[in-house]
């Protein structure tokens, strides 16, 4: 399990070697679909961070509060975890690596509404989580993972 910034930097990796861009919200849906297929396919987390049902959608609020003053615009940075951020994919294993890669070879080049509206669709584990006017809820893992299973199971992307 990894914090949710090592994982985003990954994402910010990958795109950077594209010479793509992330915004905010593409980076929180893409950490949190990795975290998902993770637990669906693999039954084990890749990020540690608690992960929030807000109105929009599904937030890491770890990873949020880091990202968040660049507002709609590409984070131009690698986030501060005090390490070779280029070398951030060594932290993973084999499989954690292979997900964020395919992760973000099918949904990358999806713009961050797009992948707000995939996650938080009906019978996901945000609409299942998600209550008007209560922030916080938190989105546990066992719905993540049971979520994530139904979707591999049935080979839905």
């Amino acid at each position: 399990m990894h914090d949710s910034t090592v994982v985003a930097n990954c994402f910010l990796k990958l795109a950077k070697d594209k010479n793509d861009t992330l915004t905010p919200m593409q980076l929180l849906k893409l950490v949190y679909i990795a975290h998902g297929w993770m637990l669906g396919l693999y039954g084990r987390p890749l990020i540690k961070d608690e992960i929030q049902a807000w109105q929009y959608g599904p937030v890491i609020p770890n990873l949020y509060n880091k990202i968040r003053r660049y507002k709609s615009n590409p984070v131009t940075d690698y986030i501060d975890h005090g390490l070779n951020n280029d070398r951030a994919d060594d932290q993973l294993d084999y499989d954690e690596n292979d997900i964020v890669n395919q992760v973000y070879q099918i949904y990358g080049h999806l713009s961050g509404p797009y992948l707000s509206r995939l996650t938080h669709q009906p019978g996901s584990p945000w609409e299942v989580t998600y209550k008007p006017g209560v922030f916080g809820a938190v989105i546990s893992n066992d719905v993540i993972e049971d979520h994530y299973q139904r979707r591999a199971s049935s080979k839905q992307g």
